[in-house]
């Protein structure tokens, strides 16, 4: 955990390390990917997850600047209110399509989670 002037102005990745140990602590599974070169542009840091929340979050130093990408990803997501989760296979290609083809904003119907 942070002490001190660590508070103040910590690096980013000291800074990182103490919000992922205060998560854990406090019984939220994180995920950060470590390598984000190959990811998309401006993914947040940080998901963190907690029935019944999931939480995006993107850490900056006190000085630390967000890209256009990850202002994009942030602003996308905190218009969102509905998380699902899938565990998808090649021959679910129907269920697929038709979870990705959605009209956005409508709602899952009873019968999708049938």
């Amino acid at each position: 955990m942070m002490e001190g002037n660590q508070l103040l102005s910590p690096s980013e990745r000291s800074f990182q390390g103490a919000v992922v140990e205060f998560a854990r602590l406090n019984g939220w599974l994180v995920y950060h990917t470590y390598d984000a070169r190959r990811s998309e542009p401006g993914f947040p840091d940080l998901v963190l997850v907690r029935p019944p929340e999931v939480l995006f979050a993107e850490l900056k130093s006190a000085r630390g600047r967000p890209s256009d990408p990850q202002l994009r990803w942030l602003n996308t997501l905190s218009c969102c209110n509905t998380v699902g989760a899938a565990l998808w296979r090649p021959a679910d290609w129907p269920e697929i399509e038709e979870a990705l083809a959605r009209r956005q904003g409508s709602p899952r119907r009873k019968e999708d989670d049938e």
